[in-house]
């Protein structure tokens, strides 16, 4: 038997914030969006060419889920965003507006530049030589 992480929840504060932030300025697919009911919904984005992971937009409920919104991960990177051509995204990314807290660096195993989310969860994008 195969296993994958398919998706992972992200805790945000609005749904459609976070679906902006996703699909305009990362890029990334609006993939699903259904009315759970309650003012909940089923909220999935991910890559456009339909690889790797997905996220589950997750609107926070309740103040402990709220204090968690930005700070998933303590202040680590959270997540990577895997590319084959590491300038044209990061300068579309830039373009698009998205915030990187550091110029691009080689390091050992590719090119990588830190850049935070609308919320300020640190990612990765990163451009993997081997």
């Amino acid at each position: 038997m195969t296993k994958t992480i398919a998706t992972m929840a992200l805790v945000v504060t609005d749904y459609d914030e976070a679906i902006t932030f996703y699909r305009d300025q990362l890029g990334f697919a609006l993939i699903e969006d259904t009315d759970m009911g309650g003012g909940k919904r089923w909220v999935v984005v991910g890559p456009s060419n339909g690889g790797g992971a997905k996220l589950l937009l997750a609107r926070a409920d309740g103040p402990q889920q709220s204090s968690a919104v930005g700070n998933q991960t303590g202040g680590r990177v959270m997540g990577f965003v895997e590319t084959s051509d590491f300038a044209s995204d990061h300068a579309d990314m830039l373009a698009r507006g998205v915030k990187f807290l550091e110029t691009p660096r080689h390091e050992v195993y590719g090119w990588v530049a830190v850049f935070e989310d609308l919320y300020g969860n640190k990612w990765d994008l990163i451009e993997r030589t081997h």
